[in-house]
């Protein structure tokens, strides 16, 4: 019951953040399932007085979404990721290109923000996409608050020197 309750939660939040990082609808769904998967095997390691869950999950949600990434680099043909998948229904995948195209925007800003160093990116976009407090992307990230504030100062202050319109100023939750 509290994991179905957590789930109900977090299962929105956790979709919008994965289909702004991929853009087909069967992957955005098991990866929002392998998240959760992995919530249910590694909540014995979550420590309040480490950061909130929500910290916690969008962590557990970053590295899920990079071990894709990493593996979909290794494979040399995109039917090797397409074992195992479970089947989507007309409606379901209906669905899940509504999210995809609303997400669509956000992936033009995520673009124009690939010229960041990885850790200056990493804390914008739980800072000002996904809504997290600087303490709370801290501790998804594993790195000291202090250290988490000035990247987002140095991710923010390089977008403002870039002339794309889907390079606006982007803020957040501090």
């Amino acid at each position: 019951m509290a994991f179905e309750a957590f789930y109900r939660r977090h299962v929105d939040a956790v979709m919008r953040f994965v289909v702004r990082r991929v853009s087909d609808p069967h992957l955005a769904a098991d990866l929002t399932a392998d998240i959760f998967l992995a919530v249910l095997d590694s909540a014995h390691t979550y420590v309040p007085g480490r950061g909130s869950e929500v910290a916690w999950l969008y962590g557990i949600a970053r590295n899920v979404v990079s071990a894709q990434h990493r593996r979909a680099a290794r494979e040399a043909r995109a039917a090797g990721r397409l074992a195992g998948r479970r089947l989507m229904d007309d409606d379901d995948l209906a669905r899940m290109e509504e999210r995809i195209d609303a997400e669509r925007r956000m992936r033009s800003a995520l673009e124009a923000m690939a010229g960041l160093a990885e850790g200056e990116r990493a804390v914008l976009e739980l800072v000002a996409i996904d809504q997290l407090t600087v303490s709370e992307a801290a501790a998804a990230l594993g790195i000291r608050q202090v250290t988490a504030r000035v990247r987002l100062h140095r991710a923010r202050r390089a977008l403002e020197n870039v002339a794309s319109p889907s390079a606006v100023y982007l803020e957040g939750r501090t």
